[in-house]
């Protein structure tokens, strides 16, 4: 079906998923362009595909065509792809693995996208989310994954609550501190572990670093007096993937 006209319900509802309230409501999400829309068929999350008209893009999947003027009113995106996809959002509150990244408060968008990044170049096995991370789901984080946070399981949870369950499981809690921590170099992890990376800002909040076993830093250049979170999280990992 062709749909030209931007009063359209169905567009409208489509739109509306620009908006974290309507994605929480819905439980789905728009991304945008082909490798985006492409990434999200192969691993099962594509529910439906949006393409402006004449694109030839064919896929097993329910296809609606949009006009031009329609595809630019539904996107986020100075430039309008000509491929959207409506994908739905894990349901999921299952911690897997014995390798965990925490992440308390990040707040960038594209901080988020890069750390899922290199946590799946790294083999982390889930990201726990604090309930004050910035969406998962915002367009921007989809687009600095590129097409990753489909292949990691990612949970949101109250981590004041759920690491203390971690410690009981087995895991060992290591915390990242500018100050009073040992080097990432003479961290000696064990088989379960959870590393926690903290706000932009502010880096990990006190009560959750009174939570840890211990704490950790990265050895760097004096003159340099900290690294962006996602560059910081980046290097850990592959430290830790040794």
């Amino acid at each position: 079906m062709l749909y030209s006209s931007i009063d359209n319900k169905k567009i409208k509802e489509i739109k509306k998923l620009n908006l974290k309230k309507y994605r929480d409501k819905t439980n789905l999400f728009l991304v945008e362009g082909e490798h985006l829309v492409m990434e999200a068929y192969k691993s099962g999350y594509l529910k439906e595909l949006i393409l402006e008209q004449d694109n030839d893009l064919n896929l097993d999947i329910t296809t609606n065509y949009v006009t031009n003027n329609v595809l630019k009113y539904i996107t986020n995106l100075d430039t309008p792809q000509s491929i959207l996809g409506i994908c739905s959002k894990t349901q999921n509150d299952t911690i897997k693995g014995n390798r965990l990244l925490i992440l308390d408060d990040i707040q960038d968008p594209g901080n988020l996208g890069t750390i899922i990044r290199s946590a799946v170049a790294f083999n982390v096995d889930t990201i726990i989310l604090s309930f004050n991370t910035v969406d998962l789901y915002n367009s921007k984080v989809i687009r600095a994954s590129q097409g990753l946070i489909f292949y990691i399981n990612i949970i949101v949870m109250d981590l004041t609550t759920t690491i203390p369950k971690l410690k009981n499981e087995g895991y060992q809690i290591i915390g990242t501190k500018v100050t009073d921590g040992k080097s990432l170099k003479s961290i000696e992890k064990k088989k379960k572990f959870a590393i926690i990376m903290g706000n932009e800002g502010n880096g990990v909040r006190e009560d959750i670093l009174s939570l840890c076993d211990e704490y950790l830093y990265i050895d760097m250049n004096k003159n340099c007096e900290s690294l962006n979170v996602g560059v910081a999280t980046s290097i850990i990992l592959y430290e830790l993937d040794k």
